[in-house]
């Protein structure tokens, strides 16, 4: 058995994860897709669903800096990953069982936590065949094939609500790629047991060194862009209440942000690899048209928005994770993926708590929040940019 990565054996185990990524995203993003409308069935205001969202996001990104910590501590990585799959997995058909909606917000928050426990972990074996094949390709190769899943999810359960009208048995059938995720990863870990082989940490760098004043500015860059990130929740939310399209086109719009974002992820991941941080001022600037777009627009406008909120998105899950890995040595890339997440999680929370809250008070006062944020966030990536001149 082979002890480390080459780039044939790289390529491959980027590929075989982002299989295992393809039927999970199927599921959970699935699920996601459709919480905003059910929520709202259920009983909940715009404020609580924004809430809902960024309480999840927030107990996930959390989490990350513990499951983080706890990786590069124990070197567990396959085992920590496995178990975050199978908590987050085991919350999609379990929404069919949601009476109210605090029961639902429950398993919004348990599936993100699952997602938090896996993703440093995650991460961290992703980054070590990056290291053979270039990060920017690797993140942006697996999160085409995430995405993927994360297209065909949507579909599946607008398909559902078409023939049957119920989300509880969309989330029901969701749960078939739910236990094949599982089954997959389970194969996948017995195949490149390697992949969680990281070196120790250097007696020689401290993690003052480590973790560089670009990286803060970075992790800075990235917070503020996520206040500034509106969730699907609270867009397909507004997408129901405001009846901007009709309930089964939600999730089918869903599927076609999450295809943008596949692209968005491929195309950037491979001008990450060729001119850097730079990449990121264009998808900033994307994402703070999306805002208008969607909150403000009709029909046209709103799918038009939803594509470029697909395509921000897709950067945000392949370039900013690439970031983080070349930014950082390997022995520090568990740690520095929790603390980036932290970062990133707490300010999705407040953005999301303030957004949402805004809803229910003006749509043009969302939008200049939102936008204003995005903006802002080049100024902390200008300096990242000038660190790695």
């Amino acid at each position: 058995m082979t002890s480390g990565f080459d780039k044939k054996s790289a390529l491959a185990f980027i590929v075989a994860f982002g299989v295992v990524s393809l039927f999970a995203d199927m599921a959970y993003e699935g699920m996601r897709g459709i919480t905003g409308p059910y929520l709202a069935l259920l009983g909940a205001s715009g404020t609580a669903v924004g809430v809902i969202a960024g309480t999840g996001e927030l107990f996930g990104y959390l989490l990350r800096l513990a499951s983080g910590r706890l990786a590069a501590k124990t070197h567990a990585y396959w085992p920590i990953t496995l178990a975050g799959y199978v908590l987050q997995m085991a919350t999609v058909p379990l929404m069919a069982f949601a009476g109210m909606w605090w029961m639902a917000a429950l398993f919004i928050i348990l599936e993100r936590t699952g997602k938090a426990l896996r993703n440093p972990a995650a991460n961290t074996m992703m980054s070590r065949a990056g290291e053979q094949i270039g990060q920017g390709w690797a993140f942006g190769l697996h999160e085409a094939l995430d995405q993927t899943g994360a297209l065909i999810g949507p579909l599946i359960t607008a398909l559902v609500l078409a023939r049957h009208g119920q989300y509880t048995t969309a989330f029901l059938w969701l749960g078939i790629p739910a236990l094949l995720t599982v089954l997959i990863v389970v194969g996948v870990s017995w195949r490149f047991p390697f992949a969680g082989h990281v070196a120790p940490k250097s007696t020689a760098s401290g993690r003052d060194r480590q973790l560089s004043r670009a990286f803060w500015f970075y992790a800075i860059s990235a917070g503020v862009t996520a206040f500034g990130f509106a969730d699907w929740p609270l867009i397909a939310y507004h997408f129901a209440q405001a009846k901007v399209v009709s309930a089964p086109v939600v999730p089918i719009l869903y599927a076609a942000a999450m295809g943008a974002t596949g692209v968005g992820a491929l195309v950037f991941g491979r001008l990450f690899d060729r001119i850097g941080f730079a990449v990121l001022i264009p998808a900033i600037l994307i994402a703070a048209v999306a805002p208008p777009l969607v909150f403000l627009g009709g029909e046209t406008l709103a799918i038009i928005g939803a594509l470029c909120w697909g395509v921000a998105l897709g950067v945000e899950t392949s370039a900013l994770n690439a970031g983080v890995a070349q930014l950082v040595p390997e022995s520090a890339h568990a740690n520095a993926f929790g603390i980036f997440s932290a970062v990133f999680g707490i300010c999705w929370f407040a953005g999301s708590a303030l957004l949402g809250a805004l809803y229910d008070i003006s749509f043009p006062l969302l939008v200049g929040v939102s936008v204003v944020a995005e903006l802002a966030a080049l100024i902390p990536l200008f300096v990242v940019l000038k660190a790695e001149k």
